[in-house]
């Protein structure tokens, strides 16, 4: 465990270190687009924030390969340089798209060659374990159509998704810490060495979004742009299909008694194995919402608007922060109870926890204008909006000054039978000055 937080640290630093560099040089380069109808923020802001997520997910898997705990990753397994291969392709289209705001086919290209290069070098899904039947080889042919598939759905998941300061790395974040956790378990809790790959990347994606979060939260300074959402979506799409398809379920030994007790045994080890998708539900479900929106009112699957579930936390009165906060609740309640499931899904207790924290979720969820206040002894780590305000000071008012009355002299009718009340300071008394009368 200390080699993967050793890992961790280092491409978090070198994230966060690289992304003030990389700001100064997205403004020189003139990678600030103009504000689009769609947008939240009310300032251009600098993209290609991917170029310091890249140069961490590099140093990452170069310390990685220098630990003697880690190096075997790369010694028995061709997936780390297939990870590198594809990240680096859609990477360089992603910076591309920041700068020069690429067609939607192009980039959809750019994704199934990136999956496919993925494919060719090894990391591909090679069978798929179904309850009561058990493992289903698939053909070449079927793997990469559905390694192509499964990689093009969560790069434009996350894509989609990454509409506030902060989202899209945090619950990416969130999605990684619970598949690193159930592959870290695979690994040493099982012996499988096959699920070392996928616990490297995972860990390696975790240090990428948490080195990045500092720059990107509200207000954000930087946006990870294209070259940032899609790196880190294929990355996790890799971290699933290394899963899904080098594990072996046999290796698992829970294929003993008869074939109910088998299925019942295997189902909750199977629910990440046969849908990984479940630690992107909620960028997965904004994606489908999407495409049938557009679709049904004739537009293209790939035309923007404002109608993805952040946008729609917005309208209905809830704040900036308190949108990315609710889409964090809800990723790490569907990762981490899925999570809990597959280790114990005897306990009764889990499903409780999850309908009750489900409960609390649809309150916050409702109650867009309730602002929590943190307690007395919490108040100087809180940002000042959750502090209780203090009462103000009475001050005894002053009593008020008696206006006196001046007392106005009547002139004499001037010109024109005008009449002036109060002093003309502006006409002086001739006859005072010395003048003739």
């Amino acid at each position: 465990m200390r080699d993967y937080l050793l890992t961790l640290c280092v491409t978090a630093a070198v994230t966060y270190l690289l992304t003030g560099p990389v700001r100064k040089f997205a403004i020189a380069t003139g990678a600030m687009p103009e504000i689009r109808a769609r947008d939240v923020h009310r300032e251009p802001t600098p993209r290609l924030g991917g170029i310091a997520m890249f140069f961490g997910l590099c140093a990452g898997l170069l310390v990685a390969d220098h630990l003697q705990n880690l190096n075997s990753v790369f010694e028995l397994s061709n997936e780390p340089r297939a990870l590198l291969s594809g990240a680096a392709l859609i990477w360089l289209i992603g910076v591309l798209d920041d700068k020069f705001e690429l067609d939607a086919l192009i980039k959809l290209g750019a994704q199934m060659i990136s999956a496919g290069v993925m494919v060719a070098q090894g990391l591909t899904i090679l069978w798929l374990p179904i309850p009561g039947v058990g493992v289903v080889s698939l053909t070449p042919w079927q793997g990469t159509l559905l390694t192509v598939a499964l990689v093009v759905l969560t790069i434009n998941a996350v894509n989609f998704v990454d509409g506030l300061d902060g989202l899209a790395a945090g619950m990416v974040c969130i999605a990684a810490a619970a598949f690193f956790l159930y592959a870290y378990r695979l690994w040493y809790g099982y012996t499988i060495e096959a699920a070392a790959p996928a616990t490297l990347f995972t860990v390696i994606l975790m240090g990428m979004c948490l080195g990045f979060l500092p720059h990107n939260m509200h207000p954000a300074r930087i946006f990870m742009g294209d070259s940032g959402s899609m790196l880190i979506g294929l990355i996790l799409a890799a971290s699933a299909i290394s899963i899904t398809g080098q594990v072996d379920p046999d290796a698992l030994k829970i294929f003993e008694g008869s074939t109910r007790q088998a299925t019942h045994a295997a189902l909750p080890v199977f629910i990440p194995l046969v849908l990984p998708l479940t630690i992107i539900a909620i960028p997965m479900a904004d994606l489908i919402l999407a495409i049938v929106r557009r679709t049904w009112k004739g537009q293209s699957p790939f035309a923007a608007d404002r109608g993805h579930l952040h946008h729609r936390l917005l309208e209905i009165g809830h704040s900036h922060s308190r949108a990315v906060l609710i889409m964090y609740f809800w990723s790490a309640l569907i990762a981490f109870g899925t999570l809990a499931y597959s280790v114990h899904s005897a306990s009764m207790w889990i499903v409780l926890c999850v309908v009750a924290l489900s409960a609390i979720g649809l309150v916050l969820l409702l109650m867009p204008r309730f602002t929590p206040r943190a307690p007395r002894w919490a108040e100087s780590v809180v940002p000042p909006r959750y502090r209780r305000r203090k009462p103000a000071p009475v001050v005894a008012a002053a009593p008020a000054p008696v206006a006196v009355e001046e007392e106005r002299i009547p002139v004499p009718a001037g010109i024109n039978g005008a009449t002036a009340i109060g002093n003309r300071g502006r006409f002086t008394d001739r006859r005072k000055a010395g003048t003739p009368s």
